[in-house]
C-alpha cells in the first residue's frame, strides 16, 4: 500500500511541478503488467484484480497526466493506443468497482457516467467511443480492439496496444474476432455468413473503407474460408450478441 500510494503521489507530483505529462510511457508497460497477470484467452480474473487494483490505478493516473496539447502532438498511432487502452483499462476499473456483476448491463449507466478522465474533463465511455475515437479517426479496426467486459466482446488482449506494432495488433484482433465461430462463421453449403452484431451497428465505419461489410473483412477470415466467400455470392446474417460478463472465474464454474 505504501509504494501503491507513493505512486500515486509521485505522478501527482510531477504533474504539477511540470506542468504537463513528463515522458510519457507510450509502451504502456504498467498496464501491460495488469493485462498479463489478470488476463487469459480474452477472459479476465477480476476476482483478483478486485483484491489487487494498484497497478491499474497507477495505469489510469499515468493517463490523467497527459495534457490535451501534448497528446496533439503525438502521431496518429500514439494518439489511437493510448485512447484504446484508456478505454479498456477504464472499463476493468468500472467493472472492479461493481464485482461481482454477471453482465456490465448489470450496472446503473455504465456506458453513460462521466467516469473517465481525458485532458482534464470527465467524459463517458459512450463519448470517449463515439465522440472521440470514432468521430476523430479512420480507423474501423478499433472495433476489434475496444473491449466493453462482455463475452460478445473482441477477446481483450494480454497485451497493450501501443504505437509502434498497432497497425499489426488490430489486425491480430480481427482475424481473432472473426476466427471464433461463437461470434462469427460461415455457413459454405447455404453461402450464409454470421457476423457478430458490432458489424451490424458499426456498419458505416466499415463501408468508408470499403464497398462491404463483407469485402473489408475477407482478409480477417481464415484462410480457406477468405478465398470462397465472395460478398456477390454470399448473404449475410447477424449472431447473437452475449452480454455476459468476460469473467474467467465464471468460466471455471
Amino acid at each position: 500500500m505504501r509504494k501503491y500510494l507513493f505512486g500515486l503521489f509521485l505522478i501527482f507530483g510531477l504533474f504539477v511541478m511540470y506542468g504537463h505529462a513528463v515522458d510519457f510511457d507510450h509502451s504502456h508497460q504498467s498496464y501491460g503488467r495488469v493485462l498479463s497477470r489478470y488476463v487469459k484467452n480474452g477472459l479476465v480474473d477480476y476476482n483478483g484484480l478486485k483484491s489487487n487494483p494498484e497497478q491499474l490505478d497507477l495505469y489510469l493516473t499515468s493517463l490523467t497526466t497527459v495534457s490535451e496539447k501534448d497528446f496533439n502532438q503525438w502521431s496518429e498511432e500514439q494518439q489511437l493506443a493510448y485512447l484504446i487502452n484508456l478505454y479498456n483499462a477504464q472499463t476493468l476499473r468500472l467493472i472492479i468497482d461493481h464485482y461481482p456483476v454477471n453482465s456490465i448491463k448489470d450496472i446503473n449507466e455504465p456506458w453513460d457516467t462521466p467516469l473517465v478522465t481525458l485532458h482534464g474533463n470527465k467524459v463517458t465511455l459512450n463519448e470517449l467511443e463515439h465522440e472521440i475515437i470514432r468521430k476523430n479517426y479512420d480507423e474501423p479496426r478499433i472495433h476489434f480492439a475496444l473491449v466493453c467486459a462482455a463475452m460478445g466482446c473482441p477477446n481483450l488482449p494480454t497485451e497493450p496496444f501501443v504505437s509502434t506494432n498497432l497497425d499489426r495488433q488490430l489486425d491480430r484482433q480481427g482475424r481473432g474476432l472473426l476466427s471464433d465461430s461463437k461470434k462469427n462463421y460461415v455457413d459454405l453449403a447455404n453461402k450464409t455468413v454470421y457476423l457478430s452484431p458490432i458489424f451490424e451497428w458499426y456498419k458505416e465505419d466499415f463501408l468508408r473503407e470499403s464497398d462491404s461489410v463483407l469485402l473489408f473483412l475477407r482478409p480477417y477470415f481464415p484462410n480457406d474460408i477468405s478465398k470462397k466467400v465472395s460478398e456477390t455470392d454470399y448473404k449475410i446474417e447477424f449472431t447473437d450478441y452475449d452480454w455476459s460478463l468476460n469473467d474467467s472465474s465464471t468460466m471455471k464454474k
